[in-house]
């Protein structure tokens, strides 16, 4: 069990993340009665995890393949000059199919993922947008096979 603590939460807080984390689209009436709390209270409590940082939103889960995004990479830049990163990163921001962008330690400055429809989808998204970004020096990509698992701290 991860400390959380310095978001000054309690089981409440806990308990209502956990539920959340199931069914992000769980009525907070529920929630309430679920814990033993009042909906207000519920609704005070998602807030103050919000205004904390804590909670970053409720989103859906998009399943990639089924909207026709056969292929991802994870594609690390190597850049001509790491103070350059803020804007890479912006010009990375236009680009739709990059999906997660990371600073990194390395051989890399910054890590992305980027999904495409297909094969030659992908290749026109390295060769023709993110390789003509001023101040990448190389790109070198990893196809993705598939997801084991993705998840969020446990708490």
């Amino acid at each position: 069990m991860s400390d959380i603590s310095t978001f000054h939460t309690d089981e409440y807080d806990v308990k209502i993340l956990q539920l959340l984390e199931v069914d992000g689209r769980m009525a907070f009436s529920l929630i309430a009665q679920e814990i033993g709390i009042s909906n207000t209270m519920v609704h005070q409590r998602v807030a103050k995890l919000i205004d904390q940082g804590v909670l970053k939103g409720i989103k859906p889960i998009l399943d990639e393949k089924k909207l026709g995004y056969d292929w991802a990479s994870f594609t690390g830049l190597t850049l001509d000059k790491d103070h350059n990163s803020e804007r890479i990163i912006d010009a990375l921001k236009s680009i739709p199919e990059v999906t997660e962008c990371y600073y990194i330690t390395g051989a890399f400055t910054l890590f992305i993922r980027i999904i495409a429809k297909n094969h030659e989808h992908m290749r026109r998204i390295l060769y023709e947008q993110i390789d003509n970004i001023p101040g990448i020096a190389k790109t070198d990509s990893f196809m993705e096979l598939g997801c084991a698992f993705r998840r969020n701290v446990g708490l």
